[in-house]
């Protein structure tokens, strides 16, 4: 089946949304590159991800929340930590903390979580209206580069029955940098 393509509107955060809690797989342009979301209970629609990206499922994926309450529900945060975060969020960070017990996520690492708080406008409305974690990776077939042109996203990934938010090309688009802040001392992963 082919993918449904909308622009980012008020309108199409709604369509997002029912999409991701019925189990869909959705494209959407963020503060650095273009991202897969799903919801990160579904794992169905995690599945789909790694399965559409031919990600091997040893790679965790990363989460979106909409804010650090969220990001608190979900893992570890110190007075240290939380410092670093109010800095740095929202924006092109991912930090790595630890996971806590409890909640049943799919495609996240079984210990740590990779968290960021976009700052894109039409992310922040539809993670606010979705009020879940999305897990979320770039937009390419793994181990390629992010896909940032919307005519290549179209081209390669069209077919796959998932809704494409058409955000206009994202130009010098680059990954978030990951921080790892699970240790005393800060830990650059990704620049």
């Amino acid at each position: 089946m082919l993918s449904k393509i909308i622009k980012p509107s008020k309108g199409g955060v709604k369509i997002a949304t029912d999409i991701l809690q019925t189990g869909g797989v959705v494209i959407c342009p963020t503060d650095t590159v273009y991202g897969f979301l799903a919801d990160v209970q579904n794992k169905k629609a995690v599945g789909r991800i790694y399965k559409i990206k031919k990600r091997p499922k040893s790679k965790p994926l990363s989460l979106f929340v909409n804010d650090l309450k969220m990001a608190k529900d979900l893992a570890e945060i110190d007075e240290r930590q939380e410092k670093i975060l109010r800095k740095r969020w929202p924006g092109k960070y991912t930090f790595i903390l630890k996971r806590k017990k409890g909640k049943k996520l799919y495609g996240v690492d079984k210990n740590t979580l990779a968290i960021r708080i976009p700052k894109h406008a039409f992310l922040q409305k539809l993670l606010k209206k979705f009020n879940r974690p999305l897990v979320q990776t770039s937009v390419n077939i793994s181990n390629e580069k992010p896909l940032n042109k919307i005519s290549d996203i179209i081209k390669t990934f069209g077919g796959a029955d998932i809704l494409i938010i058409d955000g206009g090309d994202i130009k010098k688009g680059k990954a978030s940098k990951i921080i790892d802040l699970t240790k005393n001392k800060n830990n650059v992963v990704r620049k």
